[in-house]
């Protein structure tokens, strides 16, 4: 299918959010559950995290040779076949009988993971205008964050007395994500572009492209900052595990604590939400300047530091009924929101954190659709997931490992602070990356602009960097005037 009109375009975007959504739940649904899970397979949580590293890595890895692909080929069939592995990978998970068969089932997800946020990321940046980039960035960062709190939430709620259900749950919607996704759009390359409206532009990538991406000083600041800005988020994984502490440290029983962990850790997220800004500065500023996206970015990440390090030290009282089921728990923690001060006082920390550090997400895929050729974007922004994978593998091995040895110091739920509050100091060498990258964009938005113009001066036979008589804009202007038009 591939009709394109105004509403087939929607449905596509809508389908792509969903898809990046649902892979993330499928990588949030084990840490709610390392106790219950590990206690199944007789071995510690410690072995259950080890399956969550594992699955970090190998999507990472795996997505490079899913978005080169995809760069190189039809990118739908890719995306189908990547989408079918993880859904099977799940549903084994579900099914597993012995911890040896769980690791291998989480291998298979994490492998089939790795298509769907390279390659459908190349897919989205081709049906969005650059003017509206980090907006629609912001719908599509935001899918990511809300799969992962969705995978917390139904990890904890629906897996507490039986940590099969949600593996199996996902893996049907995942099933009928892939038959919606059956139906979508099939985008060109570049459709968005306006360097390339009125031509043909079929253009693939070839291997001997890389040091061409690695020549864009842009696109390395791009690439390293997920080093160190996923161990940050990385650690986050263990927010379920801190409030269940602090929960058991007040005297509640396991399964109450498990339910009041993943309902906290669910709530506390919830600033992701605010992405949307974040996307919506930047598209403004980047109007005014190229350094724009960027400089939303790098201050974002760095002003949120000292609100994560109070969110982890602010005394906090639950007060939830023991043992009266998971409707009933989650009421409790929602009322006290409004009426226990120490909780709202939290929420409202976390929620302004998460604001501030989610400016981070959309700039970032917008800037890497901004500095880089339709061709090449699946892989550079596959070679940034595969950073970003194991900088968060190791923050989630990192800080299990600060936590055991603060404990000696630090008896649970102090340990489990400390250890989240230092890990967020990863945060600063990433917004000096993101400022790096500001003082680069310029010359390579230009330069990439510049080369789209003479690849359409040729496919369309017309004098170089002139496509359709219009002259080449200044990349000052160039993403205030790149908006073509609804009919695009």
């Amino acid at each position: 299918m591939r009709r394109g009109g105004s509403a087939h375009r929607a449905y596509s975007v809508v389908v792509f959010v969903v898809l990046a959504s649902l892979d993330n739940v499928a990588i949030g649904l084990v840490p709610p559950l390392y106790g219950s899970i590990g206690d199944a397979f007789g071995v510690g949580e410690g072995h259950i995290a080890l399956a969550t590293t594992i699955m970090f890595l190998i999507s990472a890895v795996a997505a490079i040779g899913f978005a080169y692909a995809g760069d190189r080929t039809d990118r739908k069939p890719v995306l189908i076949a990547g989408t079918l592995i993880w859904v099977a990978g799940t549903t084994w998970s579900g099914l597993a009988g012995s911890y040896p068969s769980f690791l291998i089932s989480q291998v298979v997800a994490a492998f089939g993971l790795g298509a769907v946020a390279s390659v459908s990321f190349a897919v989205v940046s081709d049906l969005i205008s650059p003017k509206r980039r980090g907006l629609v960035m912001s719908f599509w960062g935001l899918s990511q964050g809300v799969g992962t709190l969705g995978g917390t939430l139904v990890g904890g709620l629906i897996g507490h007395d039986d940590w099969r259900r949600p593996f199996l749950i996902t893996a049907v919607a995942g099933g009928v994500a892939t038959v919606a996704y059956l139906f979508t759009y099939n985008v060109p390359r570049g459709e968005s572009q306006p360097e390339l409206a009125g031509v043909e532009y079929d253009e693939r990538i070839h291997h001997d492209h890389l040091p061409l991406i690695l020549r864009r000083r842009t696109n390395i600041w791009l690439i390293l900052q997920g080093s160190t800005a996923q161990i940050a988020l990385g650690s986050l994984v263990w927010l379920p595990v801190l409030f269940r502490s602090r929960a058991e440290d007040q005297g509640y029983s396991a399964g109450t604590a498990i339910v009041i962990g993943s309902v906290f850790a669910t709530l506390f997220q919830a600033g992701g939400a605010l992405s949307i800004l974040g996307g919506l500065v930047g598209d403004r500023l980047q109007r005014r300047t190229p350094r724009g996206r960027a400089l939303v970015a790098a201050v974002g990440v760095l002003a949120a530091v000292p609100f994560y390090i109070v969110l982890f030290f602010v005394p906090m009282r639950i007060d939830v009924p023991d043992g009266v089921g998971t409707g009933g728990v989650v009421r409790a923690v929602l009322a006290q929101v409004f009426t226990e001060p120490t909780v709202g006082l939290c929420l409202a920390v976390a929620i302004f954190a998460l604001m501030l550090t989610s400016a981070n997400s959309p700039n970032w895929f917008a800037l890497i659709a901004d500095v880089n050729p339709p061709e090449h974007r699946g892989t550079v922004y596959s070679l940034g997931n595969l950073v970003n994978g194991f900088g968060r593998a190791g923050g989630n091995i990192m800080v299990a490992a600060a936590f055991r040895g603060l404990s000696g110091a630090f008896p649970p739920p102090l340990n489990y602070a400390v250890g989240l509050a230092a890990f967020q100091l990863f945060w600063l060498p990433t917004g000096v990356m993101f400022w790096l990258a500001s003082r680069t964009v310029a010359r390579d938005m230009e330069d990439t602009h510049a080369a789209l113009l003479a690849r359409a001066a040729e496919l369309e036979g017309g004098p170089h960097g002139d496509v359709g008589g219009n002259p080449a804009v200044a990349v000052e202007r160039l993403t205030a005037q790149q908006d073509p038009g609804a009919g695009r």
